[in-house]
């Protein structure tokens, strides 16, 4: 498959005038691309080694709004800058859009250039940095889920949102016929993305009308990340140029399906997977085993990281694929956590908790900080659940609502030790703000239930 580009090869398309503009990006809190497009010319005589952006960045919500209580940067700080340093490794054309090349960065303090500790990747880093120091690497693939609809982003928001048309009428779940109508959309998310670098398997139709997945293969925790970040920012982009919206929202109707991102995950060493033991039960080796027992454990700690919003939790309900309990399984989609690949070399755990809405970084920051700790505690796996997963009364429940998730967050020992109190009082502000803003507004629903019966 093509490979992102080499710098050498970014100047020779420069000079050449095949290339002229530089997106550079940083990846904020809501997992989201933001920069500067940067005249390439300039990129590759000076930009490529550092710039700079305001330190807000990773202290807003999705309106962009600057909330207090964040103690890295506040209006008393007076709102200086960060350096965004381009890694070239990360450099690739963007074909969709004409004469462009991106590159992600690193976000650094302005003062001492130590990274940002609550930058997403810098939090997913400093896990790799930890599972390097064991000898292991981590191996991931998540899986896009979203909604295409009939209108476009602009009509839909003049309508207010409401009476919302997906793209097809019925559940087209691995419908060729339908989603032949969609390949005007989707042919070229696939084909563009490829030409990217991103290494694309393909897309299918998910389990609802209008619903989509879109499929990468898996890669080392950090290009996984990466191609996550880069392939959602460019549905949203190939779909608007087409005249369409799309949404990644988990639960936009409360009567359809959500939409998840499940994180498939291994350990691997020196090119072996250190999941597998042939003479283990199900092919699992020990290290797994102890693995997923540290996942389960402590999904409750880090479910905020994989549900950060109010709509996350909508999604958790019986009967539509979503779990709701955080037991693990094999091969059984009711559960929070499915084996996958079972008694092969493949065998990989899936964690299905995690919403189309989650920022992969961190989503696989704290999963790998609960695997590692699992190792460290060498902790017992339970035995598999079967059968519906939905009626196992005494499994324990993942956290069902933000409130609820924040709270364990703010209690987890775990993670204050992990990721630091920094970075876990960073993201409590930001969740205890989200709440705070829903807890505002007064929704179309209390008004049609209490206007005339209150």
């Amino acid at each position: 498959m093509p490979t992102p580009l080499t710098f050498d090869a970014l100047k020779a398309q420069v000079a050449d005038g095949s290339i002229d503009t530089v997106l550079a990006c940083l990846v904020d809190m809501q997992g989201r691309l933001m920069g500067k497009r940067f005249h390439a010319q300039t990129f590759v005589d000076s930009a490529y080694r550092e710039t700079h952006c305001c330190n807000y960045l990773l202290a807003t919500d999705l309106e962009m709004a600057t909330p207090d209580g964040f103690a890295a940067t506040n209006w008393a700080s007076g709102y200086g800058d960060y350096i965004m340093q381009p890694d070239l490794d990360t450099l690739r054309p963007v074909p969709w859009l004409e004469g462009t090349a991106m590159v992600l960065c690193d976000i650094l303090h302005h003062d001492t250039h130590a990274p940002v500790a609550h930058s997403p990747r810098a939090i997913l880093k400093a896990q790799i940095a930890r599972l390097d120091a064991m000898g292991l690497n981590a191996v991931m693939a998540t899986e896009l889920e979203f909604f295409l609809f009939a209108k476009s982003f602009e009509e839909i928001a003049r309508g207010g949102f409401r009476d919302l048309e997906p793209i097809s009428a019925y559940n087209e779940d691995y419908h060729i016929l339908q989603t032949t109508k969609e390949e005007g959309i989707m042919r070229p998310i696939r084909n563009h993305l490829y030409a990217a670098g991103i290494p694309v398997e393909g897309s299918k139709g998910e389990a609802e009308a209008g619903q989509e997945e879109l499929n990468i293969r898996y890669a080392a925790a950090l290009d996984c990340a990466d191609h996550h970040t880069i392939a959602k920012h460019a549905i949203k982009e190939m779909a608007w140029s087409k005249g369409h919206a799309v949404t990644f929202l988990p639960k936009w109707d409360a009567g359809k399906v959500g939409s998840s991102s499940h994180v498939h995950q291994s350990l691997w060493r020196d090119g072996t997977s250190a999941f597998h033991d042939p003479d283990g039960d199900l092919g699992m080796s020990d290290l797994m085993r102890h693995y997923m027992a540290g996942l389960i454990a402590y999904a409750p700690d880090y479910t905020y990281f994989l549900a950060p919003y109010v709509n996350s939790y909508k999604r958790f309900a019986k009967g539509t694929f979503a779990p709701t309990k955080t037991v693990w399984s094999i091969d059984n989609r009711t559960a929070g956590f499915r084996l996958c690949g079972a008694g092969t070399g493949g065998v990989r755990v899936e964690c299905r908790i995690g919403g189309s809405d989650m920022n992969p970084y961190l989503a696989q920051a704290v999963m790998l900080a609960a695997g590692i700790r699992g190792i460290e505690e060498k902790l017992d796996l339970p035995p598999p659940s079967s059968g519906d997963a939905y009626k196992d009364a005494e499994a324990a429940d993942i956290p069902q609502t933000l409130r609820a998730a924040t709270e364990t967050l703010r209690a987890s020992t775990f993670l204050r030790e992990a990721l630091g109190d920094e970075v876990v009082e960073h993201y409590l502000r930001s969740a205890t703000w989200e709440q705070e803003e829903f807890d505002r507004v007064v929704t179309d629903w209390e008004i049609a239930r209490g206007f005339e019966r209150a």
